[in-house]
């Protein structure tokens, strides 16, 4: 018996992204960092008192970030801080953000001050890693040409 793809139940066909959240040990300065760097807007900050946690979003467009800083967290560990060896550790590994020109994408945020981790180029493909005022991995990726092979 073949059941329908979950997404064409009523509840799962509008599934959409909504936000990426990240741990930080300065809410404050990552808030000013997303906003500085890549434009982001603080749409709500919140204290739960459950975790505990300061919690921000910030948002851009339709996307949003969850920003937490929870008292006496463990620090993001060296080798997450570096995409290649972070992907010897399973889990999230990093957002990415497409732009039109990675090297003027990175060039500006450069010369704003962010942290460049390393530039390449992937099939011809341009695409940069930078890193957050915690050290948590970005990527920017320009658009895939039409003609490039999909898996």
């Amino acid at each position: 018996m073949q059941t329908a793809p979950c997404t064409q139940q009523p509840l799962l066909s509008s599934l959409r992204p909504h936000h990426f959240g990240i741990s930080v040990p300065d809410l404050d300065a990552a808030v000013a960092w997303y906003g500085r760097m890549l434009g982001f807007t603080l749409e709500q900050q919140l204290y739960i008192d459950k975790i505990p946690a300061r919690i921000a979003f910030v948002r851009r467009e339709q996307y949003r970030i969850e920003i937490f800083e929870v008292p006496g967290a463990a620090p993001l560990p060296d080798d997450r801080r570096v995409p290649n060896l972070d992907l010897r550790t399973h889990g999230n590994k990093h957002m990415c953000f497409e732009v039109p020109d990675v090297p003027g994408a990175v060039a500006a945020l450069r010369e704003a001050g962010a942290d460049i981790a390393f530039e390449l180029n992937v099939d011809g493909n341009p695409t940069a890693f930078i890193r957050d005022a915690g050290g948590n991995l970005i990527e920017l990726l320009e658009p895939f040409a039409p003609d490039r092979h999909q898996s």
